[in-house]
């Protein structure tokens, strides 16, 4: 299965609504790819979603069932190759990732990462078109 990589502004779409396009490409991720993190991209998330301003879509405890399906269906790296290539230094941390894990795709919403595309052999997507990538090749073994 290829490797996949979510930056926080995707996961943050899939707690804001049950049954959208990040959550699709989530749990889509979750059975079709091996889903990355580094301690740095889970401390980005888990921080993110401390934020005040996303208290009430963790009230009914979202929030968690997100964060544990990431962990436990998540492999684990700890990047050694810093890297600089994003206008954006503290989205850095996603291409690390990716270079690290081998990643084949990083699913992003944020326009710092999407402009990068592709990044060193690695596509940058958005969950749109990572679900609609997922789905021809679903599409293409039938």
């Amino acid at each position: 299965m290829p490797n996949v990589v979510f930056d926080a502004s995707s996961i943050v779409g899939a707690l804001l609504k049950a049954d959208s396009t990040p959550e699709r490409a989530l749990l889509l991720a979750r059975t079709k790819a091996t889903l990355c993190l580094s301690p740095d991209v889970e401390g980005e998330i888990r921080a993110v979603f401390a934020r005040p301003k996303f208290h009430q879509y963790l009230a009914d405890g979202r929030g968690e069932r997100i964060l544990q399906l990431l962990a436990a269906a998540a492999l684990s790296f700890r990047p050694t190759e810093p890297v600089r290539d994003c206008r954006d230094p503290k989205d850095n941390k996603y291409l690390e990732l990716a270079l690290a894990a081998g990643a084949e795709v990083i699913v992003s919403s944020d326009d710092d990462l999407l402009a990068l595309d592709p990044w060193r052999g690695v596509r940058i997507v958005t969950p749109a078109e990572y679900v609609r990538m997922i789905e021809r090749q679903t599409d293409d073994k039938t």
